[in-house]
């Protein structure tokens, strides 16, 4: 399978709490919800084209608590994302969490980018991480993340937790779709290609 990271983010890099206020209010955070105004048909369309390609999921803790208080309670079965986050495996990272119970999820104990490289061999289509921020940027490091999809949102917040933030390790990314949304929502979907290139612009 190959790993795949769907993230939604601001204008300036800003991951957290994009679906309401109490979502994660750490360090005072206090802009939670910052996707809500945004979303339409459009994007809603989108999300669940990635869903689409999913066979397995790895989440952080944060959004495993996020999601397994909320999905469970979505039973109808013409809903695809719902039907996935409830049926299809569910890998958990996580140092302090014992048991995960929502159906089909296992916690990964140990070095959990060993873990990772371990699922990436198995067959499927893609191991997608969804949120998950500091997973994220553990893996991203680590350099097994595939692909990304970036989902921009028109606002800057100028605080909160930031996906690429200061410490990233460097690297370059194939453009391989770009899309949008009647709210200016960008979809970007970007390919791991290597490490960055330099060059020098010089006026004649």
């Amino acid at each position: 399978m190959r790993l795949t990271l769907t993230e939604f983010v601001t204008l300036d890099g800003v991951y957290q709490g994009p679906g309401g206020p109490a979502e994660d209010t750490t360090d005072g955070f206090a802009h939670g919800g910052w996707v809500v105004p945004f979303f339409e048909d459009v994007l809603g369309g989108y999300i669940t084209g990635v869903f689409g390609e999913v066979d397995a999921f790895l989440l952080g803790r944060r959004t495993y608590d996020i999601f397994a208080e909320a999905w469970p309670r979505s039973t109808d079965p013409h809903d695809p994302i719902a039907a996935a986050l409830n049926t299809l495996p569910k890998y958990v990272a996580s140092r302090t969490l014992a048991a995960a119970d929502w159906h089909n999820s296992t916690v990964l104990g140990g070095d959990v980018v060993a873990e990772v490289a371990k699922l990436k061999e198995q067959p499927g289509r893609e191991l997608q991480i969804h949120g998950s921020g500091a997973l994220a940027q553990t893996l991203f490091d680590a350099g097994l993340i595939d692909l990304v999809r970036l989902i921009v949102f028109p606002v800057v917040l100028g605080s909160g937790k930031r996906l690429f933030a200061q410490g990233r390790t460097p690297s370059r990314f194939r453009l391989a779709d770009v899309t949008s949304t009647p709210t200016g929502v960008t979809m970007q979907t970007l390919e791991l290609a290597g490490v960055p290139e330099y060059g020098s612009m010089e006026v004649e």
